[in-house]
């Protein structure tokens, strides 16, 4: 698989069309929550780094998942730290109406979700004690992604974890084989296979974001891109756990 050795960004996912089909899309939301089960290693981030962060406050805490998608991570990191008796406000937001119509099935007490990006938050003076994201990284061009890692900054007074993708050849023949039970009637499998070819390798992650941030593996096939926000009344660095 030569095309793996480098990011194919001239690859589009069938999903960010926006005239794509509406029932596979929405086929595609719903079977999301099973596959970020299986291969997004949030339980793992949720332990490693959310979790810890989150106990240091001493208080009720709000966290931003920026561009939520369905909602499908959002949802499951609200019941791991309800589980655990923490006090948290969750807001997934995305600007994507599509992925808000399946998000919003997932709201509950304590999570919401907003139609806005990034800039509609910062201009709405939103701040957040910790922003996350799942698998948008991959989707950006260079600019976007320096908007998207320089915003996502300035909307938290905590940590900002961004995870996706490890580009590889395992990762893409495990994936093209394990995704087939779950992939008819969605775009999971050409889009799965199209994200891991557009995916970053964790020194080309690094090597695109720059400081502050630092890219860890927390996982097999897994990034996850992790720095300190720069909202008002951020917290010292140190201040709590982030590797």
């Amino acid at each position: 698989m030569a095309g793996l050795d480098r990011r194919d960004t001239a690859l589009t996912e069938l999903m960010d069309d926006p005239h794509c089909d509406p029932r596979a899309l929405a086929a595609t939301y719903r079977r999301f929550d099973v596959v970020n089960r299986l291969v997004s290693a949030w339980g793992h981030v949720y332990r490693s780094h959310v979790r810890p962060e989150l106990r240091a406050l001493g208080r009720p805490a709000r966290v931003l998942d920026l561009g939520c998608g369905g909602g499908d991570v959002v949802a499951r990191l609200a019941g791991l730290a309800r589980r655990d008796g923490l006090d948290v406000e969750w807001v997934g937001a995305d600007p994507d109406p599509r992925a808000l119509d399946a998000a919003r099935v997932r709201s509950r007490p304590g999570v919401r979700f907003t139609a806005q990006g990034s800039g509609d938050l910062i201009a709405a003076g939103e701040t957040f004690d910790l922003v996350l994201s799942n698998h948008v990284l991959h989707h950006l061009d260079a600019g976007a992604l320096d908007t998207f890692a320089d915003d996502s900054l300035a909307l938290s007074r905590g940590s900002v974890l961004h995870a996706d993708i490890a580009r590889g050849r395992l990762a893409y023949a495990l994936y093209a084989v394990g995704i087939a039970p779950l992939s008819v009637g969605t775009f999971l499998r050409v889009d799965g296979l199209r994200s891991i070819r557009r995916s970053y390798r964790a020194p080309e992650l690094a090597a695109a974001l720059g400081a502050p941030w630092r890219v860890l593996t927390p996982a097999p096939f897994r990034v996850l891109a992790v720095a300190r926000g720069r909202a008002a009344g951020a917290p010292a660095p140190g201040g709590a756990r982030d590797a």
